[in-house]
């Protein structure tokens, strides 16, 4: 079982994240009550938690563009010389 604190769960599973994916595409950030929606379509997170989490995906979508996080190499497609 996930970790709680007092804002809900501190941990998020890969099903969450799905569902908090398919939140911010259902509604965008001129939605009313937009964080508030998010939390509900995943359950068990609070409004504070989908912030957090958002602010988190951004950081990270900010690294990877400025080239702070490399792109993951594949060997599989790999040919021998």
């Amino acid at each position: 079982m996930a970790s709680m604190s007092a804002h809900g769960s501190t941990q998020w599973t890969a099903i969450e994240n799905k569902a908090f994916e398919k939140a911010l595409a259902i509604y965008d950030k001129d939605t009313p009550e937009r964080w508030l929606n998010v939390a509900k379509a995943i359950g068990g997170k609070t409004e504070e938690d989908v912030k957090r989490h958002y602010q988190l995906l951004l950081e990270d979508v900010n690294h990877i563009e400025n080239g702070q996080i490399p792109f993951p190499y594949r060997n599989s497609t790999r040919s021998s010389r």
